[in-house]
C-alpha cells in the first residue's frame, strides 16, 4: 500500500467495528480515534488444533461460522447505543487462509452493506503494526508513534522488517525466504517433543537454562532478509545424534549393540516411538534455538533503524511476546522500542480497527468487489 500519506482528519470519537479471522482466532472489536480500545473479544481455536500440532485449516473455517455472531455481539455490548455508535466496519482480506479469511470479510462486508457503513479491508500484516497506536483503558494515552519508523513483524506466518516514513507509506526491507520466525519455533517444538503453539513453550523450556554450545546464524549478509529453516534443519540433527547415542548406551546395558554393515549403531525400526529426548536436553536445545532467532531479529532490527534513521522500532507480531527478543531487542537499540501490550500481540480485531482509522482518514475505502487475498504482502 503506497496511499497518500495526509494527516489523519477524522473526528477523534470516529467508531469502527473491526473483524479478524486470518488463521486461528476469531475475533471483533471496537476502536475509537484508530487508538482507544472499547472492546477486543478473541474466540481462539488452539485447544482445537493443538492435538494436530498446528492448525487444520477446514476447521479453522468452520469454528470461525459457528464464533462470528457471538464475538461480535459481545463486541457491540460496550458500545454505547450499539450499532448507532459505529462508523464504519473492517475487515483483514489478507495474508491467511483462505477459507478463514472469506468468513470474516463477507461477514463485514454484509455488515456494513446492511447498515449503509463504509467498508475498509485491512492488510493483516498492516494491522499488526498498528497494535502499537493502541491504549486499552485505564491506561492513559500516550503520544502516538512518530515517524520515520523501522517495523520488525515477527509472527507465525511472517517475518519481516519494513521502513515506515508515515501513514501508509511503507517500504519492505526484507522479509523470510524459507520458514517464519513463529514457524519455526513451532517445527522446533515439535522436534523437542514440547507442545503447541512452540513460541511458549521454547520460551518456559529455555528459562533458567546455563548455556551450553550454540547454534548457526543464518545472516544473509547485504540483506534484510532472514532465513530459518537451516537452523530448524541443525535442531534436528542434534536430536537425532542425542537419540542415537540414547540407542547405544540401552544396546549396551541390555548385552549388545546391534550394528550395521558400516559398524554403526542403528535408529528404532520404522513405526517405533521416538526415543525420549531428557529434559536438561530438550532445554539446552531451546535455549540454543531461541538465542539463534532472538540474534538475527535483534541485529537486523538495529541496523535497518540505524541506516534509516528511523526514531524508534516498532515489534509486532506474535512472536512478539517472546520475552528474550523484547529484552534484547531493547538492549541493542539506541532509540526506543515500542512493544504492543501481551494481548495485543496474537491476532486479534483491535488491531485491524486501528489500521483501518488510518486508512480510512487517508481517503482509503474498500468496493464490495474486494476479495480475500490468502498471500497479501505489506505495501500491496
Amino acid at each position: 500500500m503506497n496511499e497518500p500519506a495526509t494527516k489523519p482528519a477524522l473526528p477523534d470519537d470516529f467508531t469502527i467495528l473491526a473483524l479478524e479471522t486470518s488463521c486461528d482466532e476469531t475475533a471483533a472489536a471496537v476502536v475509537c480515534g484508530g487508538r482507544t480500545v472499547l472492546s477486543n473479544i478473541v474466540a481462539s481455536q488452539m485447544a482445537l488444533h493443538q492435538r494436530f500440532g498446528g492448525v487444520v485449516p477446514e476447521v479453522a473455517s468452520r469454528q470461525h461460522i459457528l464464533s462470528l455472531v457471538p464475538v461480535i455481539e459481545a463486541a457491540l455490548r460496550a458500545v454505547p447505543g450499539g450499532w448507532a455508535g459505529i462508523n464504519a466496519v473492517a475487515a483483514t482480506y489478507g495474508p491467511g487462509l483462505s477459507g478463514a479469511l472469506l468468513t470474516g470479510l463477507n461477514a463485514a462486508k454484509a455488515l456494513a452493506w446492511q447498515r449503509a457503513l463504509p467498508f475498509i479491508g485491512v492488510n493483516h500484516l498492516e494491522a499488526h503494526i498498528y497494535a502499537n497506536w493502541l491504549i486499552t483503558p485505564p491506561e492513559q494515552p500516550a503520544a502516538p508513534p512518530a515517524f520515520p519508523l523501522v517495523a520488525l513483524v515477527v509472527s507465525g506466518g511472517h517475518t519481516l522488517l519494513a521502513l515506515l516514513r508515515d501513514h501508509g507509506d511503507y517500504t519492505l526491507l526484507g522479509q523470510t525466504r524459507d520458514d517464519a520466525a513463529g514457524e519455526a519455533f513451532d517445527k522446533v517444538a515439535r522436534i523437542l517433543g514440547l507442545d503447541y503453539p512452540g513460541g511458549p513453550a521454547i520460551q518456559q523450556a529455555a528459562q533458567g537454562v546455563l548455556p551450553v554450545g550454540t547454534l548457526p546464524r543464518a545472516w544473509l549478509r547485504d540483506s534484510y532478509d532472514f532465513s530459518f529453516s537451516g537452523l530448524k534443519t541443525a535442531v534436528l540433527h542434534k536430536v537425532q545424534e542425542r537419540q542415537e547415542l540414547t540407542v547405544r548406551s540401552l544396546s549396551k546395558a541390555t548385552g549388545g549393540e546391534p550394528k550395521t554393515p558400516r559398524g554403526r549403531a542403528v535408529s528404532p525400526p520404522a513405526g517405533a516411538s521416538p526415543v525420549p529426548l531428557d529434559a536438561a536436553f530438550v532445554g539446552q536445545m531451546a535455549y540454543a534455538f531461541q538465542e539463534s532467532v532472538v540474534d538475527v531479529l535483534s541485529a537486523k532490527a538495529v541496523d535497518a533503524a540505524v541506516r534509516y534513521g528511523a526514531v524508534a522500532i516498532l515489534l509486532a507480531g506474535g512472536v512478539a511476546a517472546n520475552v528474550r527478543l523484547r529484552k534484547e531487542l531493547t538492549q541493542r537499540a539506541a532509540i526506543p522500542v515500542i512493544c504492543p501490550p501481551l494481548a495485543l500481540c496474537t491476532d486479534n480485531a483491535a488491531m485491524v480497527g486501528a489500521a483501518a482509522y488510518y486508512r480510512f482518514a487517508v481517503g482509503v475505502q474498500s468496493g464490495w468487489a474486494l476479495e480475500v487475498v490468502p498471500n497479501l504482502r505489506l505495501g500491496a
